[in-house]
């Protein structure tokens, strides 16, 4: 049996403190792979240490920060245009174990409806490789409708993969169809929230999301659900709705939801809120023609926001 192509993307800024774990977990997989690394303009001396101890990946260096979208795009037409069959997201903060790729590419090939796979994902453990990640319990939990994993789990019979809404872009096996179909990131976002609107468009596109319980990989992440900055990184959701082909009249019910959110901290007294919601409101507004025309994009079938002829 030919081993697939399977190139695994990682964007690096300032990653010495992960650079051995993650690139070392790479080269042992028991699943051969090529690695490409796009790197956001390190400034810690990752950029030699992977050069010099890990000759195999095929580097990049940007001479700004593109962002974590932005950055995987470039990865993505490079491995595509060289063949790949298959793309593996991983953070700079993460690292595999020797079977983990082996794991997701047998649920890929036993499934029996390939083309209706848009992600696959191993368990993120946290970097204490003692617990799950909070937010993989938090994904796991937002799912118990849809799949009983937690059941399962606890009654020792857990299936080879559950379909889930949502799980971040920290580990990602996408199949070269999901990119032909889906496209890449968009460029809309920095960095927060590009994985949650590319998501929505692997559900618009009649994708699924499957969660390997018998795969884990590690990710070394802020164990809490407040760790990102919002006056570095602002809230995206209303914009992510906006931009979502799944959601009917998403702009008007999201203007109107932002006015209603207004009146009432006004009449409360609720100034500091009322103020943010009002820029949110003025911001919507200044961009309403580019979201809308984002979101006609991303409804279409095909390669959209990469170059991959």
């Amino acid at each position: 049996m030919q081993i697939p192509k399977i190139y695994i993307i990682i964007i690096t800024y300032n990653a010495m403190k992960w650079a051995e774990k993650c690139f070392t977990s790479v080269r042992h997989s028991s699943i051969p792979l090529h690695c490409i690394v796009i790197d956001n303009g390190s400034t810690d001396g990752a950029q030699e240490y992977i050069k010099t101890h890990f000759p195999e990946v095929d580097f990049v260096r940007s001479e700004k920060n593109l962002g974590f979208g932005k950055a995987n795009n470039i990865g993505i037409e490079k491995a595509y245009k060289e063949g790949a069959d298959f793309f593996y997201l991983m953070n700079q903060d993460a690292w595999l174990y020797q079977d983990s790729m082996e794991k997701m590419l047998k649920v890929y090939n036993d499934y029996p409806q390939q083309n209706e796979i848009g992600i696959i994902s191993p368990m993120h453990i946290d970097g204490s490789e003692n617990h799950m990640d909070i937010y993989m319990d938090r994904y796991i939990a937002q799912n118990t409708e849809k799949n009983r994993l937690i059941s399962d789990l606890y009654m020792q019979t857990l299936k080879p993969y559950y379909e889930v809404k949502f799980i971040n872009a920290a580990h990602w096996f996408i199949p070269r169809n999901t990119v032909e179909t889906v496209g890449g990131f968009s460029p809309y976002f920095f960095h927060y929230g590009e994985d949650n609107e590319y998501v929505n468009r692997i559900h618009f596109h009649q994708k699924k999301v499957l969660l390997v319980p018998s795969a884990k990989a590690v990710h070394d992440g802020v164990q809490s659900f407040h760790k990102i900055d919002l006056k570095k990184y602002p809230d995206m959701r209303i914009e992510t709705n906006i931009m979502n082909p799944g959601l009917s009249h998403a702009l008007q019910l999201e203007k109107k939801s932002l006015r209603q959110s207004m009146i009432k901290n006004f009449i409360v007294g609720n100034m500091d809120q009322y103020k943010i919601l009002s820029k949110k409101k003025a911001k919507i507004s200044k961009e309403e023609e580019m979201l809308k025309s984002l979101r006609d994009q991303v409804a279409q079938k095909g390669p959209t926001f990469l170059k991959l002829s």
